[in-house]
């Protein structure tokens, strides 16, 4: 059995999730050794008549751009690759193991205030650099917020 790689590179393991206009996968860069994971982002374009796809062609890259450029900081996945295939379009992104802020966070056990601020200091610092970049979030909650796990640090994802 053949199976279909996304880019001509990354092998599908599963599905992350979908929203309205996207779905994301874990895959694996069959290209490098030891075929790395990451996180393929789809865009889905609802009305694919050419000039919608012209105009979703130039946002999708200047989307592209600002997420390059957000990825330079070690908080927020960096881009690994964007492409168009079949007339839908892909982000490939960092791949964060760790686990969503939303997961972290116990239903009726309060928080103290140190560790409280502490993550506060922490969002914050993430956020500052974001909105340095003349970028908002704009789905900013607990669940787009892993604490990787490897050094505990916070990572911002799913622009």
């Amino acid at each position: 059995m053949e199976t279909t790689l996304l880019g001509g590179r990354y092998q599908v393991l599963r599905r992350l999730g979908s929203g309205g206009f996207s779905r994301t996968f874990l895959v694996a860069d069959v290209h490098l050794p030891n075929h790395p994971k990451c996180v393929i982002k789809q865009l889905k374009i609802q009305n694919k008549d050419t000039g919608t796809l012209e105009m979703a062609r130039r946002l999708f890259d200047t989307e592209a751009r600002v997420l390059y450029r957000l990825g330079s900081h070690p908080q927020i996945p960096a881009l690994l690759a964007h492409f168009e295939e079949s007339r839908e379009f892909y982000l490939a992104q960092e791949y964060i193991e760790g686990s969503r802020l939303n997961r972290q966070a116990e239903e009726g056990k309060p928080w103290s205030e140190t560790r409280a601020v502490l993550l506060l200091q922490e969002v914050l610092e993430i956020l500052s650099f974001v909105h340095r970049q003349q970028v908002i979030h704009r789905d900013f909650k607990p669940s787009n917020l892993i604490r990787r796990h490897h050094d505990g640090k916070l990572v911002l994802i799913d622009f």
